[in-house]
């Protein structure tokens, strides 16, 4: 885990009662230490102590640096381009479970084309630090406006007030959707990877004069409820990872840490041929049941579970090459020292939050009007996860979409499965629609 200040604490208390029960005994800060000493919910990490990102696996020409007081934080960013002052920003943000270094093959080629290229492990990942790594975090920080704050935070700390184009995958497309929709005047171009955006959420319309109101959209209880019924009864493997429980059973998977990333990283990619995605007619347990397993788990299983029959074999670990055993490290040695909370809080704050919905109502109408493109893998199921999102998406939410490409032989690590033709398509993107001043 990473290295932090540890505190001790009252056993089955949260930190929150803790304090409140010391206040109320007049004990203070100095409550007497009791019998069982947990770490600190502070992630701080002495970075003199840790390896070099990426365990020497990083293209030439990428530099790893940390960039401090980052709306409250230290980010860890890979970059490239940052040699020539001036050039325009192209952000890229990652998704779950990944890292800075999922985009270690798009940033040369967007580097050679011209821009400097950020990519930073996100809140709740990484080297990132400064953010609280409890189950029972205050949410506020892992929600989109402050996830957009870290993002512009980032920029401007780097010197830039604008940024080209904003490219988000998987968790990070929610975010880079949201930054475009809202700060069209910072976010000037918009590229979703593997996650369509379906828009902000509806408020009532008209319904004083008699419109009826809007229907419900099933919620993720009701579509777990429904899931529980099929034969064998199945769940949503979002509602499983707020689980308080999500982390224990990644981080100490019984195949161990390396061999759940291989497993997780195989059964979600094209190599895997049990993918073949295709649009479903309904958020509904009979359409939800065709997806598999990572997406719709069966319901007495965990993750780790879930993965480990879908091991590869030896054979294709030693000549896999968008994935090498190296790169697998990577993330095991990340994710091993930090655990997976963090990141998981992107399960628990965005879509399903009662308060982020409501903020997000805010926007209710609001289209992403900026020049956008969506680039997904053929044999990605999360392209069609979330019925109706991907027709919503092209038909009303982004006005400006140039381009919407689904490429053979992708699975939802489409930018690290497909580099080469993802950056080609980023490179033309850019010099056809991305504002440079």
């Amino acid at each position: 885990m990473a290295n932090r200040v540890t505190v001790e604490t009252i056993p089955n208390l949260s930190r929150r009662a803790f304090a409140a029960r010391a206040a109320a005994a007049g004990l203070g800060t100095l409550a007497i230490a009791q019998s069982t000493p947990v770490r600190a919910a502070i992630v701080q990490t002495d970075f003199s102590k840790l390896p070099a990102y990426g365990n020497g696996a990083i293209p030439a020409g990428i530099r790893s640096r940390q960039i401090a007081n980052v709306n409250g934080m230290t980010v860890h960013i890979l970059e490239a381009g940052y040699e020539t002052p001036g050039r325009p920003v192209v952000l890229l943000l990652h998704g779950f479970p990944e890292l800075a270094y999922s985009w270690r093959k798009i940033i040369p080629p967007l580097a050679a084309a011209g821009y400097h290229v950020i990519a930073p492990d996100q809140r709740g990942y990484g080297r990132t630090i400064g953010w609280d790594d409890s189950y029972d975090a205050d949410p506020d920080p892992f929600r989109i406006p402050n996830l957009m704050r870290d993002a512009i935070g980032l920029i401007y700390a780097l010197g830039h007030r604008s940024v080209a184009m904003v490219v988000g995958h998987d968790a990070g497309a929610p975010v880079a959707a949201w930054s475009a929709l809202i700060r069209p005047d910072i976010f000037r171009s918009l590229t979703l990877l593997s996650s369509p955006f379906g828009g902000p959420p509806s408020l009532p319309f008209d319904t004083a004069n008699g419109a009826p109101l809007p229907p419900q959209a099933i919620t993720d209880d009701e579509l777990d409820a429904a899931l529980a019924q099929l034969n064998p009864p199945r769940k949503f493997y979002q509602k499983h990872q707020r689980t308080r429980g999500a982390n224990d059973d990644m981080l100490h998977a019984p195949q161990g840490l390396h061999a759940f990333f291989r497993a997780y990283y195989f059964y979600k990619s094209a190599d895997y041929k049990g993918n073949n995605p295709h649009p479903l007619k309904a958020r509904t347990a009979a359409e939800m049941e065709q997806i598999p397993t990572y997406f719709v788990m069966e319901k007495d299983k965990g993750m780790a579970a879930t993965v480990a029959p879908f091991m590869p074999p030896a054979d294709y670990i030693a000549n896999c090459k968008w994935m090498t055993e190296a790169d697998v490290d990577v993330y095991a040695t990340e994710y091993g020292r930090t655990g997976f909370t963090g990141a998981l809080q992107c399960y628990r704050r965005l879509a399903s939050d009662p308060k982020s919905v409501a903020d997000m109502q805010t926007f209710s109408g609001r289209t992403i009007d900026v020049p956008s493109q969506f680039i997904g893998g053929k044999n990605d199921w999360g392209v069609y996860q979330t019925p109706g999102a991907l027709d919503k998406m092209r038909s009303s939410v982004c006005t400006n979409m140039a381009g919407f490409h689904l490429l053979d032989g992708a699975g939802h690590w489409i930018q690290q499965e497909q580099p080469e033709r993802v950056s080609a398509l980023l490179v033309q993107f850019l010099r056809d629609h991305a504002k440079r001043g």
